[in-house]
């Protein structure tokens, strides 16, 4: 995987990287949040696991947000476009139901996770401060994926994860690619 961006002036790699997961981590919550609302009525069995992902994906966003301040930096100009595409996401694919929600998260995650470990491998040296950040979200975020492995099933396991994985792929690339 190639970690490349347009940096702008006073921006350094870890700070990009940083902003753009920041952006995502908001994304991810608005998912979740749009799941458990229509599950409380579509796939009430599903509400519990998603809160406790929503739970996780809030403190990953909290923690992003304050390493991006104490830098100094702004947000991400993708992070109100993650959230509506977060929310989307996350509506459809609470009305299909507990494998389209399970669905969602492994396409996710799948993607995330590899991100993160691709960053923190290349942020060890000239960043290890971004790497302290990232670090601390990687085991629930395998959690997340580990957990909708086991859940999903069907067209939305050959179709929706899939899918979901290649627009999360593309908002990281825009997102590390688009400059200020």
């Amino acid at each position: 995987m190639v970690l490349t961006a347009e940096m702008a002036a006073g921006e350094t790699r870890g700070d990009r990287i940083l902003r753009v997961d920041h952006a995502g981590e908001h994304g991810a919550v608005c998912v979740y949040a749009a799941q458990a609302r229509i599950a409380r009525w579509r796939s009430p069995g599903a509400v519990a696991g998603i809160e406790h992902c929503l739970a996780h994906e809030r403190r990953h966003r909290a923690l992003f947000a304050a390493e991006i301040a104490r830098r100094g930096q702004r947000w991400c100009w993708s992070y109100a476009p993650c959230g509506v595409l977060g929310t989307t996401l996350g509506v459809v694919t609470g009305l299909l139901g507990p494998s389209a929600i399970a669905a969602a998260t492994l396409g996710i995650e799948r993607v995330v996770l590899c991100h993160l470990e691709d960053q923190m491998a290349k942020l060890a040296t000239i960043d290890p401060a971004a790497v302290v950040v990232i670090a601390q979200i990687v085991a629930e975020e395998r959690e997340h994926r580990d957990n909708a492995s086991r859940e999903v099933r069907g067209l939305a396991a050959w179709l929706i994860a899939p899918l979901v994985s290649a627009a999360t792929e593309a908002v990281i690339w825009i997102g590390m690619r688009r400059p200020l």
